[in-house]
């Protein structure tokens, strides 16, 4: 996270904010220090890209900015426990149930990972064996079959995140 944004945070006395980008609450907080840096940047009405440049250039904004995202981080701390709560809910009952819900995941990771192993080095050495000829998958199926699998792993939030990067890019 941005240490300057981390830095602000010290400096002006949002403990919370501070602790949330720094990792002090714990690993895997990825995605609530996003959102608090995301929600930083919304006050100030920049991209979260720019919250560097923002800092140096308009430091009272900033820090505005940042004292009311202080006010609103026990909210989002609890919409991200919730949400945690829910997707290890999920998890758990799909565990329970046995059987293709909780099969579906991980017999996924190792078909994609199989079909990248087979198109990269098994098919070649099986060529080469045999000498035959037999062609590859196409990269970009693999590349799409791929694309879709995680967004359905990943509940939509990979392929979300990708697209709102690419059109905040253009």
């Amino acid at each position: 996270m941005s240490a300057a944004l981390i830095a602000l945070a010290t400096e002006i006395g949002a403990p919370i904010i501070r602790k949330i980008l720094s990792d002090r609450i714990g690993p895997g907080n990825a995605r609530l220090a996003e959102s608090v840096a995301e929600a930083v940047a919304e006050r100030a009405g920049i991209r979260p890209a720019d919250i560097d440049d923002w800092i140096r250039a308009s430091p009272d904004v900033m820090r505005e900015a940042v004292l009311e995202v202080e006010a609103r981080t026990p909210e989002m701390i609890a919409l991200y426990v919730a949400e945690t709560e829910a997707r290890q809910a999920i998890l758990l009952a799909e565990t329970a149930k046995g059987g293709w819900q909780a099969a579906w995941r991980p017999a996924g990771m190792y078909l994609m990972g199989f079909l990248w192993l087979w198109n990269i080095v098994l098919l070649h050495v099986a060529n080469a064996i045999w000498k035959i000829a037999l062609p590859p998958v196409d990269f970009s199926i693999l590349l799409q079959l791929s694309a879709a699998y995680m967004g359905l792993y990943m509940g939509g939030h990979t392929v979300k995140e990708t697209v709102r990067n690419w059109k905040g890019a253009r």
